[in-house]
Formats: structure tokens, C-alpha cells, sequence
């Protein structure tokens, strides 16, 4: 998860405060001295650190907690509040026909952040395009293009074209079918009369609907001078922030944006098209808080069960394990579902009760050793006749031994994948036969218990873990 070591150690604060039925201010002051330290190891600037510790401080010793709310619960809802009263508002970005221009230094992600967004708008079912016109920096056509390929984007470059502004006139008039065209432009050691020069002449030409500005993480609390700068020079309508999944500064990055009023578009994290989120501040702090976010979760598994359907040569609906047998080829698609929805430890952040502290709990490769297993899972599978597919059942010592000569795999990984399928047949059976009252309280008791306890953690999603 983005900015990990800050959401852990204001977790761990947080926990500090469990059992107890009111708070001194004694407590308050102990509390907010670790907020203050948290967010410092995450290169948030001081006074601005001092502002937020001041006002969480102020509110929790002042203001009255609603009937039955813990105190823990009570100051858990008060560093939310200011948290994301502190990374600001999102940016405003329609689901419709615009044409982007992606500004930014180099080294700051734009090539890959154009390929990203493209994949992101094409998963809301419309048709992006990149234009390519940086014909400064060396391989930026060829790492374009291969970066349009694999988000399966439409895209036009012209490697023989010395001319950004040619290319963009071409590129526009190329790309006409396009909805979104996302036009990213060349970078500079820093900011100066000659990129500001081509970025003007550049916008002067596609006349985009959005200017974005693309930040690396990395930059912390400089990233409120280059947003200042580039405001100055351009004018920008929003941010995207890149690498947040390399760095112990994107804390400094998240917050020095907004104090540039400033909005945050997009983060990104990783090397692959997908991973990009839309940025909303809700659920990124509830995320951080460890209190899950319902609304990304919910994001993620719908797009990742159409991708998982997609490359079914025969119809396959998860809805069908509830009703007959689970066999370990539903098992199979369960585990290529949960591979399309990203990195194991970014989606156990999204569920409510099991992100945050839970985590905290796992050594640092629990993650990695559970995505290993399932890549194990899915080679003994391979080795499998479609009988034993069907019922693991028959599967006794002699098929086993067959299996592991085939996998190449150890008959404690194979037993330990019959062992997996057992346990969530019997899961299944539970759900079998629930109605929807059953379902909505099972969900209810699931969300009291997890992230912020008391009945009202493991709420994030799209207003918030508390509600409006």
C-alpha cells in the first residue's frame, strides 16, 4: 500500500488508545506527538504539520463524542477528518470526450502516467489515444508505443518529426475516432523559457479541456514549488502523483499539492498500465487508516471478473458455485480473478477488517509466500486430468504421486491445495441457500468487525468510513 510506514504508525498510535473508556489530556498529547511524528518520517511539511496536530488536538479535547462511541473510535474519526481534509478535494474529470496535456519534468513518470491513464479511461468504456511529441529525449517514441500496446490504447507518434507541434496537429487530426486524447509532451532537467516556450505552443495547438502535472513522489515537499511553478507557467488543473509505491515521501507530495490549491487526479504506483487509481481522498484515507475502501474493492473485482471471463472459452459465472458443486476449476478462476485484481497486499488494504493493522501483524513477505502458492496451485493443476479437476475427491496416494512427477511440485503442496479447495467448498455451503437478510447481516457483522472497532470501522468506501 501507498505510504505503508505511515498508515502503520498511525495505526500502531491509534491502537495505543484501546480499552480505554475517556481520555486525559495527558492521552490527547501523547497521541498527537506520535501523529506529529508520523507524519514528519513521511516528509510532511512542519507548520503544516503543526496546523493538523494543532486542530486534532483542539477537537479532541473540546468536542463532545456521540453517544456510544469509544474514544479511540472518537479520535479515529477526527484524524480522518483532518487527513482528508489535508490531501484535499479530486480532481474534476468527467467520463466524456476531452483532450488532456500531460505536463511535467524529467524523469517524473509522464510516458508511462499517459499509458496508465489511457488503460484507466478504456476500463470506463471509452476510447483513449496517446500522442506522442516528445522528440527531445531518446527512446520516447519507442517506449510510447510499446506502452500504448500494452494498455491497448490507439496512439501516433512520429519518430521522424522534429516538430512537437507538427506532431500534435497530426496526432489530433490521426486520433479523430478517440474520446480521450491524452497528449504527453517532454520534460526538462527543470523548468525553464524553453520548455514553457514548447508547452505553450503545444497547447496553443490541441487546446486541451485538462492540463495535468505529473510529480514523482520522490520530490516530497519540493513538489509545492514545482506545482507552483508550473501553475505560474502553464496553469494546471490537476496532479498526478507517480511512484507513491518507492518512496517515504509521498506524504510530503500528497500534502504539498493541496497547499498549492492545487487537486490530486490520479496516483500512481508500479510498473505495469494498471497500476493507477483515481485518486479520492476518502477512501485513500480510510485505506491508510486501515479501515478498508468498499469502493476501489468493488472497482477492482468488477473489472478483474470481466477480465477473467473475457478469456473463457467456455461461460463460467461465479454465481454458479452457490447453487452446485465447487470443483477446483471454479477454484482455478477464483484465483486468476484475485491475479487480474493487482497485488495481493494493495487488495487486502481495500477489505474492510483485514487491511491495516492486520497486516501490520504479517511478516513483510506473507504476501509474496501467498502469491507463490497460488502460483504452485495453478502448475498442479496443469498436471491434473479433468476427472480430478472435477472431483478432487478421487484424488488419492498413487494420483498424487502421478501429479507431483508431472508438477514438478511436492505432495505437501499438492495436499495443501486439497486441503484449500475443502475449506472453501465448506465456506460455500454456508452462503448456499442465505437469503438476503442473512447475506446483510453477515455483511453488517463483517464491517463492525473490522478497522476501527466499536461498530464503526470498515466502512470505507465512497463517503467515507463514517458516513454522511
Amino acid at each position: 500500500m501507498v505510504l505503508d510506514n505511515l498508515g502503520s504508525s498511525l495505526r500502531g498510535t491509534l491502537d495505543d488508545l484501546r480499552g480505554k473508556s475517556r481520555l486525559s489530556e495527558e492521552d490527547i498529547e501523547d497521541i498527537v506527538k506520535e501523529i506529529q511524528r508520523s507524519l514528519l518520517q513521511a516528509d510532511v511539511d512542519v507548520g503544516l504539520v503543526q496546523d493538523l496536530s494543532d486542530s486534532i488536538e483542539t477537537r479532541a479535547l473540546d468536542e463532545e463524542p456521540p453517544a456510544g462511541t469509544t474514544p479511540r473510535d472518537w479520535v479515529l474519526r477526527i484524524v480522518y477528518e483532518e487527513l482528508v481534509d489535508l490531501v484535499g478535494e479530486s480532481t474534476e474529470l468527467p467520463l466524456e470526450e476531452q483532450t488532456i496535456m500531460l505536463a511535467g519534468l524529467y524523469g517524473s513518470g509522464k510516458t508511462t502516467t499517459a499509458a496508465k491513464m489511457a488503460w484507466w479511461f478504456s476500463t470506463k468504456g471509452l476510447r483513449p489515444a496517446i500522442i506522442q511529441t516528445d522528440t527531445d529525449r531518446p527512446g520516447a517514441y519507442d517506449q510510447s508505443k510499446e506502452m500504448a500496446e500494452r494498455a491497448e490504447v490507439d496512439f501516433y507518434g512520429d519518430p521522424d518529426e522534429d516538430d512537437p507541434v507538427k506532431i500534435a496537429r497530426d496526432g489530433l487530426e490521426a486520433t479523430a475516432n478517440a474520446d480521450v486524447r491524452i497528449v504527453d509532451t517532454a520534460g526538462r532537467d527543470g523548468l525553464n523559457e524553453e520548455l514553457i516556450e514548447q508547452i505553450e505552443r503545444i497547447e496553443q495547438e490541441v487546446q486541451p479541456d485538462r492540463d495535468l502535472l505529473v510529480l514523482d513522489a520522490a520530490m516530497g515537499q519540493s513538489a509545492k514549488s514545482q506545482a507552483a511553478d508550473f501553475e505560474e507557467a502553464i496553469g494546471i488543473d490537476g496532479v498526478v502523483i507517480t511512484k507513491l509505491d518507492g518512496t517515504a515521501k509521498g506524504g510530503g507530495a500528497l500534502a504539498a499539492v493541496n497547499e498549492t490549491d492545487s487537486t490530486i487526479a490520479f496516483l500512481g504506483s508500479g510498473e505495469t498500465v494498471k497500476d493507477i487509481e483515481r485518486f479520492e481522498p476518502s477512501g485513500f484515507i480510510s485505506r491508510l487508516l486501515g479501515m478498508g475502501d468498499l469502493k476501489q474493492l468493488t472497482e477492482r473485482v468488477e473489472r478483474a471478473m470481466e477480465e477473467t471471463q473475457e478469456g473463457d472459452d467456455e461461460d463460467w459465472d461465479p454465481e454458479d458455485m452457490l447453487e452446485g458443486q465447487f470443483t477446483l476449476k471454479d477454484m482455478r478462476k477464483q484465483m486468476q480473478t484475485m491475479n487480474n485484481m493487482g497485488p495481493l497486499d494493495q487488495v487486502m488494504d481495500m477489505i474492510p477488517g483485514l487491511g491495516g493493522g492486520l497486516m501490520d501483524q504479517l511478516p513483510d513477505d506473507a504476501m509474496d509466500v501467498t502469491q507463490e502458492r497460488m502460483r504452485d496451485f495453478d502448475v498442479i493443476m496443469d498436471s491434473m486430468t479433468e476427472e480430478e479437476l472435477e472431483n478432487p475427491r478421487v484424488v488419492g496416494q498413487s494420483r498424487t504421486e502421478r501429479i507431483c512427477r508431472g508438477s514438478g511440485k511436492p505432495e505437501e503442496r499438492v495436499r495443501e491445495l486439497l486441503q484449500q479447495h475443502k475449506q472453501m467448498e465448506q465456506m460455500l455451503k454456508q452462503f448456499q441457500g442465505m437469503g438476503d437478510g442473512d447475506m446483510e447481516r453477515m455483511m453488517k457483522q463483517m464491517q463492525q468487525g473490522g478497522g476501527g472497532g466499536g461498530g464503526m470501522g470498515g466502512m470505507g468506501g465512497g463517503m467515507g468510513p463514517f458516513g454522511d
